[in-house]
């Protein structure tokens, strides 16, 4: 993909004295969470709901953004300055980090709903609309297929 690099969306930033992004959000995802004195998860478990499946220890847990960063890049986020790829890659108030299993989350890689669903049919919907609402919050462009497939699984709601 020309011009992209993982690098230029700086991620895990500290929050604080102790904290990166990666650790607030599992802390936040799991349970029965007990850290170290750097913030280390060293206990606790996580729900992961795109394969439906419990994950413990923290080390088979990955963090998934929501929209992947190559795929911003692709829908517009090569057009954006550092900081906003900054606030973009940890950002904690859109539905765009998760804690999830590491299976589903390097199956997923970073593909688009055009290409990769949740395994779990049963998260189709949360799913598709947390997409929606990232891609709508950063101005993201939705190509035909991406919006073929969020279509449907914006159905399976409710």
């Amino acid at each position: 993909m020309d011009g992209y690099s993982r690098e230029l969306f700086p991620h895990w930033i500290s929050w604080g004295d102790r904290c990166n992004t990666r650790e607030l959000v599992l802390i936040r995802d799991g349970s029965d969470v007990e850290v170290d004195q750097e913030c280390r998860a060293v206990t606790g478990t996580w729900w992961s709901v795109y394969d439906d499946v419990e994950v413990s220890p923290a080390s088979g847990v990955d963090i998934d953004h929501m929209v992947p960063l190559a795929a911003a890049w692709r829908s517009g986020a090569d057009e954006w300055d550092t900081a906003r790829r900054r606030q973009f890659a940890n950002d904690l108030e859109a539905p765009q980090l998760f804690a999830v299993s590491a299976r589903s989350n390097r199956s997923k890689g970073d593909q688009t709903p055009a290409d990769w669903v949740p395994p779990a049919t049963g998260y189709h919907c949360t799913y598709a609309v947390h997409w929606t609402e990232v891609k709508t919050r950063y101005d993201l462009t939705i190509t035909d297929d991406e919006q073929a497939a969020l279509s449907g699984m914006l159905d399976t709601c409710p």
